[in-house]
């Protein structure tokens, strides 16, 4: 299918702006698309008259503008996997301390769409709306552990096992292998695998037709994931998850398998 090259540069504009770049100059917006001024300066225009992006009046830099943040809530507002776990990872985090997400599959990533921050754990990488890699997270792992073979090998046809940490797993062979393991014990494990110092441990939720439709972590210091922690968490973190799924209709004995 042919793109329509003004739009598909727009938003590739937008695509410019993350978490590190919040702002940036005509001049380096320019180098980055490899575009002319005015090209880009034309893009941008059209941008800021219907609010997806604003220049500072004073430094003159661009950035990204609040009709952005006004879609992307209607977004989110139909994900009611998010109203209905809420509750629930915000008990979770406060029984632990720790930080609790909640986590989607989107094409061969996970996305966060909600976060509870704990009290006793410091967690960098994440936030809402931020992607996260398959191979190197619990999440991850816990989103695409039980799908289908057809399913999985859609999703790992071209998949590239990027290394985040010296942890990280960089073969299929051995991915392959960690969802095995997953399936096998119910839930995921990423020890320091997607950043240093941070492990977490997951576990999925599921819908009522039994697809897993989420997974929900709990992220803590990796000097704190010793095999006591871990018997100590799991069951909690699979109590929360059983009540969500249940919450999405999930009934394990009306599942045809």
């Amino acid at each position: 299918m042919p793109l329509i090259q003004s739009i598909d540069r727009a938003l590739r504009i937008l695509d410019l702006f993350d978490e590190y770049t919040t702002e940036l100059k005509i001049t380096e917006i320019s180098n980055r698309m490899n575009l002319n001024k005015s090209t880009v300066h034309a893009l941008l225009k059209t941008l800021q008259h219907h609010n997806y992006i604003e220049q500072d009046s004073e430094t003159g830099k661009y950035k990204l503008g609040l009709k952005l943040f006004e879609r992307g809530n209607l977004v989110v507002n139909r994900l009611d996997i998010r109203s209905i776990a809420k509750k629930y990872l915000l008990e979770l985090s406060r029984k632990t301390g720790h930080t609790i997400h909640l986590v989607i599959l989107d094409g061969k990533e996970g996305l966060y769409i909600d976060k509870v921050e704990g009290t006793s754990a410091i967690v960098v990488y994440s936030r809402i709306g931020r992607r996260i890699p398959i191979h190197s997270s619990a999440v991850g792992k816990a989103l695409v552990a039980f799908k289908s073979e057809h399913e999985l090998n859609k999703i790992l046809d071209g998949y590239i096992y990027k290394q985040q940490t010296e942890k990280t797993i960089t073969s299929e062979q051995d991915f392959l292998k960690e969802l095995s393991i997953v399936r096998e014990r119910g839930y995921a494990i990423d020890n320091e695998e997607n950043e240093p110092g941070i492990s977490c441990i997951a576990i999925p939720i599921r819908n009522h037709l039994g697809e897993v439709a989420a997974a929900i972590s709990l992220s803590m210091p990796a000097a704190k994931l010793t095999e006591g922690q871990i018997d100590h968490m799991i069951p909690m973190i699979k109590e929360v998850g059983d009540h969500i799924s249940s919450k999405m209709g999930y009934n394990p004995n009306l599942i045809i398998k």
